[in-house]
């Protein structure tokens, strides 16, 4: 007989008190490398353990090096948390360990993945018929699409690159704005065109492409890419998707959308507008992980042509079973071959929530971030000497960059200091040369009162630095 009940009942009990103590816990892992080390570390296990015992020494070693990214103080590095029904379906998917990649080895995977796919797209506002693809997160959803990008641009200059490869192939060109994402060259890299094809597209002070440097930059022939940012990794500054995409597909480019945690402004109501145009793109990629908040990892990638998609990652092999009546095979959508079944969490997520659910988070995030840049400015103008707290940026969506004193020294020392002092923690980042403090609120339990309690913690640490 095996021993279920021990290890999980465990498992649940320390689940629930860590995601109860969430809201009262300190923002920030509070042991070393070396204490964790000591904990978790030692000889080689010789023989075997009682399973509840190892998941209770697990979990009494991680415990004070976990940065807790479920609290609704948590602004770093745009981390979502975990809705309860997506935490739910992802233990579920760990326990029913299906093999997403084929139909045939998992049904129910594959048909909720379907169905999901069908409700994002919807989401978004996306063409009717386009394909998605579960994948780990942003990164590799801009790898599928600039493969799928790769593969069309080469097929209308003649060229099968999933057969001859790149040596002799006509050179792409991929223009992006100054100010992209930095997947978006890894990616490029991986795809063996290297950064050097990148052609950086000047951008304006929040970050966003101009178009009429994107119109000097087109070229009348050849292969090209052009790369759009919905949402800045610092500002949240969204580039002007529709004249991109009229500009690009006049010189017959593809058009990549790269829309990690932006492109879901597309179901508020109110901020719509950030991404008119989104659905005139060929390709786009973005994360569950982030603003829909489901467990990690998580990301989505989408492509209005479902045949370079399909013929950049498919793959056929005799053993594999590829259904008679044609059911979707996720690997032809997906850089991986054997994978979790991602699209459980994303399914339940979106159930849950609803597209009300969804936009008022969405909303939410918006107005937290309002809140947090007004809040800081406001006692900058009552309590702090002139120059001592700039916000840089329009607050759109849900990034604020803050800088102090003018002074990058000044600035590093406040977000160490924010860190150390455990109330909420964010990120330091530079922007356009300058050190500044970036906030990402991206927690679908942050109110309020995390607000408060947290731009009173960084004003503060900023006093005493």
């Amino acid at each position: 007989m095996v021993d279920w009940d021990g290890p999980l009942t465990e498992a649940y009990e320390r689940a629930t008190t860590y995601l109860a103590g969430l809201p009262e816990r300190r923002v920030g892992p509070r042991a070393t490398a070396p204490e964790l080390r000591q904990a978790l570390g030692g000889a080689l296990p010789q023989g075997p353990t009682d399973p509840q015992e190892v998941i209770a020494h697990l979990a009494k070693g991680v415990e004070e090096g976990l940065l807790p990214s479920g609290s609704g103080r948590f602004f770093g590095f745009v981390f979502g948390g975990a809705t309860p029904a997506s935490l739910a379906a992802d233990w579920l998917t760990t326990t029913w360990d299906q093999n997403a990649g084929l139909y045939a080895a998992s049904p129910a995977a594959a048909v909720v993945e379907e169905v999901t796919a069908e409700w994002l797209v919807e989401l978004f506002g996306l063409p009717r018929g386009t394909s998605v693809g579960f994948v780990t997160g942003a990164q590799m959803a801009n790898f599928t699409a600039l493969a799928a990008a790769r593969h069309e641009v080469l097929r209308r200059a003649g060229w099968d690159v999933e057969r001859d490869g790149l040596i002799g192939a006509p050179a792409i060109r991929v223009l992006a704005g100054a100010e992209r994402h930095d997947t978006i060259d890894r990616a490029l890299r991986f795809l063996g065109l290297g950064t050097n094809c990148i052609v950086p597209i000047a951008v304006d002070d929040q970050g966003r492409l101009k178009p009429e440097a994107l119109a000097e930059a087109l070229s009348d022939a050849g292969p090209q890419i052009v790369c759009a940012q919905a949402g800045n990794v610092n500002t949240g500054a969204f580039d002007p998707v529709k004249t991109i995409c009229d500009l690009a597909h006049d010189k017959g480019a593809w058009v990549h959308v790269d829309g990690a945690f932006g492109i879901w402004a597309a179901v508020s109501d109110k901020l719509q507008p950030l991404v008119d145009g989104i659905d005139c793109a060929d390709s786009w990629a973005t994360d569950a992980h982030k603003t829909l908040n489901v467990p990690y990892d998580s990301g989505l990638v989408f492509c209005a042509h479902p045949e370079p998609h399909r013929a950049a990652m498919s793959i056929r092999a005799a053993y594999l079973i590829q259904d008679e009546n044609g059911e979707r095979d996720s690997l032809d959508f997906n850089p991986e071959f054997s994978r979790r079944a991602r699209g459980f969490a994303v399914y339940a997520a979106i159930r849950a929530l609803g597209r009300s659910g969804i936009a008022e988070i969405v909303d939410r995030c918006h107005a937290m971030a309002v809140r947090f840049a007004e809040t800081l400015a406001a006692n900058q103008t009552e309590t702090l000497a002139a120059n001592q707290l700039a916000i840089l940026n329009e607050v759109v969506l849900n990034q604020v960059l803050v800088r102090f004193g003018d002074d990058d020294e000044l600035t590093r020392r406040v977000v160490r200091a924010v860190q150390d002092e455990g109330t909420c923690w964010m990120s330091g980042t530079t922007w356009q040369g300058k050190a500044a403090m970036r906030i990402s609120v991206s927690n679908w339990t942050t109110d309020e009162s995390d607000i408060d309690r947290s731009a009173a913690a960084v004003l503060q640490c900023l006093q005493r630095a």
